[in-house]
């Protein structure tokens, strides 16, 4: 993903210490930086890393006039006259300023790592972290189809109790000839159960991230956090308190604005629409659920069209890739004693580039661990979609059985109307 992608401006205005006087213009956010461009001659006045800031805080100028404060290392930067106001600016720049810390550190941890270790142990993390998405999702759907044989088994139940009250009606217990006396107790038909529990109780949560969330005017921002679960998405504030809750069903669509932001929105008919836009640092690890959640439901936007078509093209051989680097890594460092280039009518720039990419022990051992992680999940979800493809063929079997016996009691009905 680009550094130059812009994340939000603002108009605003700039104290130039140089010329002691304020210089308006546009306050920039990208990933990774903050910029300052005076607005008559376009020129770059602050351009600054956001790791290098040290503190950012809201005071006032002259005592009178609203500013934002960046110290970045040993310089105090002013901004005022921000727009739409400063605690959006505030709001949204300290949201992006954290985050940036979190991941510097997580950076420097990973910076330990060789080159080929640290890009093989992220693509078998991101795999893994989509697949045990993708169970949860899985998970849920089969807790639908375990609702669906519950409510089957209930229309058995009262289809009983309807062919008993009609046999009633059909021969009365005063009717000197009525089978009733002759006739044997029903006998009750053994129930499919459920094998989950209520899936409300039951529901786990696929991610939770910090988000700057805005409803309605650009103006009403406020940070919180967004919530996504396999039946839908929760916006909540800093305290956890519900905002508002987006069940599958109820989201009418989502764009994607730039990589960076999204707006949800639910349509209605003769009162405003329900739309929230969030803000996030970490909304990129978002986009990719959302997209296999709501896949007819999310549009990408111009800004965001890029990031759509970088992440997507990786992806096309990512199964092989991943599989097949790893597999010839880990077997170059298990066996050290193997010459990479020993087998014959190999390519000699592949020899030489084997023999470059080596990775450490360590890293072979992680490797290991999230390889042996992938196998567990595929075949639990193995195991839950031959699961599935049985409780679709219950399902069938009980919806024509129901439909039968619902056509059964009609035309009983129909002889004594």
């Amino acid at each position: 993903m680009s550094e130059d992608i812009r994340i939000h401006s603002w108009p605003c205005s700039y104290y130039l210490d140089t010329s002691k006087q304020w210089v308006s213009g546009r306050l920039s956010l990208t990933p990774v930086a903050i910029r300052f461009t005076a607005g008559k001659t376009g020129e770059l006045l602050v351009n600054f890393h956001l790791s290098s800031i040290s503190e950012i805080k809201k005071e006032s100028s002259n005592l009178i006039f609203s500013s934002l404060t960046i110290l970045e290392k040993n310089t105090k930067h002013w901004f005022s006259s921000l727009q739409p106001n400063r605690n959006v600016v505030f709001n949204i720049l300290e949201h992006f300023w954290r985050e940036q810390l979190l991941s510097s550190q997580g950076a420097e941890a990973a910076a330990l790592q060789t080159t080929k270790g640290k890009e093989l142990t992220g693509l078998l993390t991101g795999s893994q972290k989509r697949l045990e998405d993708t169970a949860k999702v899985l998970h849920y759907q089969g807790e639908q189809f375990d609702n669906i044989m519950r409510g089957l088994n209930k229309i058995e139940g009262d289809m009983d109790v309807a062919d008993r009250l009609l046999t009633e009606l059909e021969s009365p217990s005063w009717w000197p000839f009525s089978s009733k006396l002759w006739k044997a107790p029903l006998e009750t038909k053994p129930k499919e159960t459920a094998t989950v529990s209520d899936s409300k109780n039951q529901e786990g949560i696929i991610i939770r991230i910090p988000v700057i969330i805005t409803h309605r005017t650009d103006s009403n921002v406020k940070p919180g956090k967004l919530t996504l679960f396999a039946s839908g998405l929760e916006i909540s504030d800093c305290n956890s308190q519900v905002i508002h809750r987006f069940e599958s069903k109820d989201v009418d669509d989502i764009r994607v604005h730039t990589p960076y932001e999204i707006s949800v929105r639910q349509r209605f008919i003769g009162k405003p629409d329900t739309s929230y836009r969030l803000l996030s640092a970490k909304m990129p690890e978002v986009i990719p659920i959302l997209e296999m959640q709501f896949s007819k439901k999310i549009q990408f936007l111009e800004d965001a069209l890029g990031f759509a078509g970088a992440r997507k093209s990786p992806q096309v051989d990512l199964g092989t890739s991943i599989w097949q680097a790893a597999t010839g890594l880990l077997g170059g460092v298990v066996q050290p004693s193997s010459p990479v280039g020993g087998r014959e009518g190999m390519d000699s720039d592949h020899v030489q580039l084997q023999k470059q990419e080596k990775i450490s022990q360590e890293e072979a051992k992680e490797l290991k661990q999230i390889l042996k992680k992938l196998k567990g999940l595929a075949l639990e979800t193995e195991a839950e979609l031959e699961r599935q493809d049985e409780a679709l063929d219950s399902i069938t079997t009980s919806v024509d059985r129901a439909t039968l016996n619902i056509d059964k009691q009609n035309r009983r009905m129909k002889k004594l109307t």
